[in-house]
């Protein structure tokens, strides 16, 4: 049976950066992506804004989706001005009723940005909602709340992140560097500036992939080590000792159940790998 997926993000990049390979291992087998963000990306960078920004950033975001074969799209709203609304919380309740997701995977409520923690509350405002005939009523209802589950990251108040499940990205982990590599304009420009190392992005194209391929496989290695114990639990001691590359996932209690049945079903290729 064909699922689908819903990873919904603030910023023009966050889907792809934290689930990437999850989404390319979606698509690998046959099921449906649609990568969101809920702002269209019009402040994150050091030299341009406003509408050309937003406009790059759309083309970026269109060819990253267009690597594994997944619908990229962009709210117009302002980067940074994301507000959780009953009009937004509205929009949400269109997207996730439009698409009817089996899993939808956003950022948790507690991070630095207040677009990454409005886009949890939003998502979060909007479960069960979305199965009230009489909420938006313009579009037709669910007729049940989908799997929600959380990105990872490494806030630890008011509680480190706890991974629900482990995902081994190993075999698609060149698709979540192309993937990236297409946000020139954040990977190669805005987030350095930021960081003060924009002097060590190479000039070259192909060497410019390589340096981001190091980035992301470092990135992507801790996550492994971190989840090990996990990786473990899902996949077995023997494979899970061996996973290099991973993503991992914290049931979101305001969806639907995460139970062992529902892992299996929405994550096939991690029990089939099992050893």
């Amino acid at each position: 049976m064909s699922l689908r997926l819903l990873i919904i993000g603030a910023h023009p990049d966050d889907a792809d950066y934290a689930a990437g390979g999850t989404a390319a291992l979606y698509r690998a087998g046959g099921n449906a992506v649609r990568m969101v963000s809920l702002t269209n990306g019009d402040a994150g960078h050091h030299e341009q804004s406003g509408p050309k920004l937003a406009q790059r950033r759309l083309g970026e975001a269109t060819a990253a989706g267009a690597v594994i074969g997944a619908i990229y799209q962009l709210f117009d709203i302002h980067d940074g001005e994301l507000q959780p609304t009953l009009e937004n919380r509205g929009k949400v309740i269109q997207l996730i009723r439009s698409f009817e997701p089996d899993l939808i995977l956003t950022h948790r409520p507690n991070d630095y940005h207040p677009d990454h923690r409005y886009t949890s509350q939003l998502v979060q405002d909007a479960a069960y909602m979305v199965t009230v005939p009489a909420v938006v009523p313009g579009t037709k209802h669910l007729t049940a709340n989908p799997v929600i589950a959380y990105l990872p990251d490494e806030f630890q108040k008011p509680y480190p992140f706890q991974p629900t499940i482990a995902v081994d990205v190993g075999p698609v982990v060149d698709n979540i560097v192309d993937m990236l590599h297409c946000h020139t304009s954040q990977f190669y420009e805005w987030l350095p500036y930021n960081t003060q190392t924009l002097d060590q992005v190479p000039k070259d194209e192909t060497r410019k992939r390589i340096w981001l391929a190091e980035q992301v496989k470092s990135r992507l290695g801790k996550q492994a080590e971190r989840f090990r114990g996990r990786l473990m639990e899902c996949y077995g001691p023997q494979r899970g000792k061996a996973v290099e590359y991973a993503e991992a996932f914290e049931w979101c209690e305001y969806g639907a159940s995460f139970d062992d049945a529902a892992a299996r079903r929405l994550f096939p290729f991690v029990f089939e790998n099992r050893a």
